[in-house]
């Protein structure tokens, strides 16, 4: 089906590279002659950057967005009625959506970015297995932050607003536009108590700087603790919004 409109295909591709462009640019300038900041080497944050974005590619789904249209809509009680848990389809619809970007978005616009900018990826060996490993955890943790947001169309019927102010702060307080470590340090603090590191920070910080170790294991534990406390909210309101469940169409 995403193949299926295949403009929004290439310039995909097209305006996530001009997205790097202009993070990298931003970047170097904010640099200039420094060749280190808050621990990450020039060449360094390009390749945070180029992970980020292309990582960006496999996680971001609009899980949200269409839970909120099917229950505006009311083809929810249809979903609802039929054998399988509503919620999970959704998440592996999410998944296989992702696998799709990975493989012909991710993959070939790395490629493409490779040949533009001048980053570093290291040799393929075990750090690229722990890379996809955090990322698939961030992949959990964002899809789980989607569901909550969707899931409370149910109690508030038009939740557009709440969609939109979630986008901004999950692509700001990942790490996405500003590493965490360049915030100061009390918002530090607090992000290391929000889920949103786990997203993207995390996972692109073990293939940058090559976590291993006790750090790459202090990642993997904060991205994991994220994903079974993430479940407790989804199941809660889950619960809640089935008995309240108003269908306003269909």
């Amino acid at each position: 089906m995403m193949l299926a409109y295949r403009v929004n295909y290439y310039s995909g591709i097209v305006i996530y590279s001009l997205n790097i462009g202009v993070y990298y640019f931003l970047w170097m300038a904010i640099y200039g002659s420094n060749q280190s900041l808050q621990g990450l080497s020039a060449v360094q944050m390009a390749t945070y950057i180029s992970i980020s974005w292309m990582a960006r590619a496999f996680y971001f789904n609009n899980l949200d967005r269409e839970i909120a249209q099917e229950i505006r809509d009311g083809t929810v009680a249809i979903q609802l009625i039929r054998p399988y848990h509503y919620l999970l389809v959704k998440v592996f619809q999410g998944f296989g959506e992702g696998i799709f970007r990975l493989l012909l978005f991710s993959i070939p616009g790395m490629v493409v970015v490779s040949l533009i900018f001048p980053i570093h990826l290291p040799d393929p060996g075990v750090v690229w297995l722990k890379f996809a490993l955090s990322l698939l955890l961030g992949f959990i943790v964002n899809v789980e932050i989607n569901l909550i947001t969707g899931l409370l169309a149910f109690f508030v019927l038009n939740n557009q607003g709440l969609i939109r102010a979630k986008r901004v702060m999950v692509d700001l307080l990942s790490g996405l536009f500003i590493p965490i470590s360049f915030y100061p340090e009390w918002a530090q603090i607090v992000l290391n108590y929000l889920p949103f590191q786990a997203i993207s920070y995390l996972p692109s910080m073990v293939l940058v700087k090559g976590l291993g170790g006790t750090e790459f294991m202090h990642a993997l534990m904060i991205q994991a603790a994220w994903c079974v406390l993430l479940c407790i909210p989804i199941q809660a309101i889950w619960r809640k919004a089935r008995k309240i469940l108003v269908v306003q169409g269909g």
